[in-house]
């Protein structure tokens, strides 16, 4: 399980420079950081069941986060501008 943590931060390391290189430095440090936190967790060997735990309280926040951004912080109908 371990090691799933490690191909996440992979995986979120790639978007975090493919986001820089988009000029987009905002999501790219959000992506950063998560990496950072995969990394982390991929290496301080907990239980299996831990590991559930810490990616279901990772999910919740995430799927949190993105209700109040589009719900909030999002304008109807701006189109991105």
């Amino acid at each position: 399980m371990d090691r799933m943590f490690r191909v996440m931060a992979f995986w979120t390391g790639v978007f975090a420079l493919m986001f820089y290189l988009g000029h987009m430095d905002k999501t790219a440090l959000l992506f950063l950081g998560q990496t950072g936190f995969f990394l982390l967790l991929g290496y301080l060997r907990l239980s299996e069941r831990m590991y559930i735990y810490v990616f279901g309280a990772y999910l919740t926040v995430a799927f949190a986060g993105f209700t109040y951004w589009s719900t909030f912080m999002m304008t109807p109908g701006s189109g991105g501008h």
